[in-house]
């Protein structure tokens, strides 16, 4: 079973978010539950190719064995002769976690005999990890070339269940909030969603490519220069398909972006030269709460500025809010993993929001409209 248990871990290599693993967990125990004998795979990190002690999955197998409640044996590599005798000596609902696949450049590059190696220690293959779905790696996409079966795992199934009823049959009104520092990142969306939604809420330092799109000054605001037309033909887009787009009417301000700069509101035409601009401001952030609270779909890609400095995050927060209360009033929340994701549980409000994708990357890839090579391989 190929999970992502690629979580954060501290410098003494305790795991400071156990999301990932706990998001695994049914899939895990239908296997153990039914008698099977359970081999985990997964990536840590970048160690790019070699072993790394820093990126062992040592304590990710610790931390299993205390949320499963069992034994979890620890593998010294992911293929090879040592690793194909701990499988078979393994019993009927017993677990072993391999170490990390990416240990050995094969993975990234998709290496048929790599993958070969690693079908040959199972019958059944479940692939649970979303979050590395948008790749094609050895353990996502090329093992299905060597194993007769092929599945999804609950975590995926919920993940396709969310975010593909939002892209194919929301309830209305359906509300977007996409975030983050540049269109670049977010046109392949933007487009995608034109053809779905009612109303786009836009926030993030993205928001000043915009701006000077319409002429107003940023101060030294992030603008992506080579990106100015296309902000002016994603405003007229979404004027010929009738979509409300919305852009901030007033930012938080500060001269440089750090948790002690002094910082204060102002209108988006009242923006000196000498600040930047780090978040949505208090005028915005109601505008766009009431519009969340109106919608039966919401989803939220990107955060509204930069909430890593609590100075800067009440926009974001007041995002999050909005989001929790829409959901307690019958809406259907999806929040696209990454920033957003770690937005919401900065704001302690993950468990009141519909879903949370525990993938970033692929998130925004099944937004985007693209086939995920992962998920595509697989045969049900």
């Amino acid at each position: 079973m190929r999970v992502d248990f690629n979580v954060p871990l501290d410098e003494n290599k305790n795991i400071t978010d156990d999301k990932r693993i706990v998001e695994s967990l049914p899939s895990i125990r239908k296997v153990l539950e039914e008698g099977g004998r359970l081999i985990l795979m997964s990536h840590l990190g970048r160690p790019k190719g070699k072993v790394n002690a820093e990126y062992s999955l040592a304590p990710v197998a610790s931390r299993l064995a205390e949320l499963i409640d069992c034994p979890v044996t620890m593998a010294k590599d992911c293929i090879g002769t040592e690793v194909m005798q701990q499988v078979l000596a393994l019993q009927d609902g017993e677990v072993m976690l391999l170490e990390n696949l990416r240990f050995h450049p094969e993975e990234e590059a998709n290496d048929p005999d790599f993958s070969r190696e690693l079908a040959s220690l199972g019958e059944v293959y479940v692939n649970d990890a979303f979050g590395t779905a948008h790749r094609a790696h050895a353990s996502t996409e090329g093992i299905t070339h060597y194993v007769e079966t092929a599945v999804a795992g609950f975590l995926i199934e919920r993940e396709l269940m969310y975010l593909g009823k939002a892209l194919q049959e929301p309830e209305r009104p359906f509300v977007a909030i996409l975030g983050g520092s540049k269109i670049s990142g977010k046109i392949d969306v933007l487009e995608n969603l034109f053809k779905k939604v009612d109303t786009v809420l836009i926030g993030g330092a993205m928001v000043f490519t915009f701006f000077k799109a319409q002429g107003y000054e940023v101060g030294k605001s992030l603008v992506e220069e080579s990106k100015i037309e296309l902000a002016l033909e994603i405003l007229k887009q979404a004027k010929e398909k009738g979509i409300k787009l919305l852009l901030p009417v007033d930012v938080i301000l500060a001269p440089e972006i750090s948790a002690t700069a002094p910082f204060n509101p102002a209108l988006i035409s009242e923006i000196p030269e000498n600040m930047i601009g780090v978040d949505i401001g208090p005028l915005t952030a109601e505008t766009y709460s009431n519009e969340i609270l109106s919608a039966r779909t919401v989803l939220w890609n990107g955060p509204m500025g930069v909430f890593e400095i609590d100075n800067f995050a009440s926009g974001t927060m007041a995002v999050a809010k909005a989001l929790a209360t829409a959901t307690t009033k019958g809406a259907t929340t999806i929040v696209g993993g990454g920033d957003s994701a770690s937005a919401i549980a900065k704001a302690g409000l993950a468990k009141e929001i519909t879903h949370i994708s525990t993938g970033g990357g692929a998130s925004l890839e099944f937004l985007e409209g693209k086939e995920l090579p992962g998920i595509a391989a697989l045969n049900d």
